[in-house]
């Protein structure tokens, strides 16, 4: 164990250099996401007024508020530049360079985005969790705030990353085949945040859509945690939900692996 976080842990320093190195880059994405997640709350606030009745499937414009900026940071937390990184390393041939040191491949990836999520965790989680729970207080005059649960969301939003993580690597793979990512990543990165409730809770979603949205990957990635964070699981449902993100993780793990074996006797440098 020594060994390998001695072998791996210059990742994450690496990681964290280059995010320290682009901090403009880093905050200018921040507040362009924030300002998408404003905009949202505006749309919202407008369908809770323009209604004859003070919630909509569960939800009042509180709890709609709140899970709209904790899914914000968790989707963003939880967001993996994998494929990205993974297509671009194809493209110009800069992934024969991993293939030839003594390390495994996808550890490589996962201790540089390691090292960046602790800048994140620090700028973008603390910050936004304790102004939601100030919003929660304002509103209803009393401490909401749950150790438990807010461990239980911690716990679910870092296997929802891996989750991410793995999903990612095993989409950038496609790079072999495909030769480039651009416009296919943005269309996955669309299609997952719809599915993935970070727009749009799931419970909002047809009763037999929503049975089949919750069993994919997706719902691990943002609307699970989420979930867990506002209290609105109780214990069973809590443990259903992390076994089932646990399920998709070593699912994922396991395919990324597979096609990592196939996918590498294809590779085909353009211009390198």
């Amino acid at each position: 164990m020594r060994r390998f976080f001695k072998t791996y842990l210059p990742f994450s320093r690496a990681g964290m250099q280059m995010m320290l190195a682009y901090r403009s880059d880093f905050f200018f994405h921040l507040i362009g996401e924030m300002l998408v997640c404003i905009v949202m709350y505006f749309v919202w606030l407008a369908v809770f007024e323009s209604s004859d009745t003070q919630t909509f499937m569960g939800f009042s414009m509180t709890d709609m508020t709140v899970y709209l900026f904790i899914s914000f940071v968790t989707s963003y937390l939880t967001y993996s530049e994998g494929a990205t990184a993974l297509g671009e390393e194809i493209r110009d041939g800069s992934i024969v360079m991993r293939m030839i040191k003594p390390v495994k491949f996808d550890m490589t990836f996962l201790f540089q985005e390691l090292g960046g999520r602790v800048i994140e965790v620090v700028i973008a989680l603390v910050p936004m969790c304790a102004a939601v729970e100030i919003y929660k207080y304002c509103v209803t005059g009393s401490v909401m705030f749950d150790p438990l649960y807010f461990l239980l969301f911690i716990i679910s939003t870092a296997i929802a990353y891996l989750v991410s993580f793995y999903f990612n690597v095993c989409y950038g793979f496609t790079a072999f085949f495909l030769k480039n990512l651009w416009g296919a990543n943005v269309l996955k990165d669309a299609v997952i945040s719809f599915l993935s409730g970070a727009k749009i809770p799931l419970a909002f979603m047809p009763p037999m859509l929503q049975s089949v949205l919750m069993l994919l990957p997706f719902a691990s990635l943002s609307y699970t945690p989420v979930m867990i964070y506002m209290g609105m699981y109780d214990a069973l449902e809590i443990l259903w939900s992390v076994l089932l993100q646990l399920f998709w993780l070593f699912a994922l793990w396991a395919l990324s692996k597979l096609i990592w074996r196939l996918a590498v006797k294809r590779l085909c440098v353009q211009g390198g």
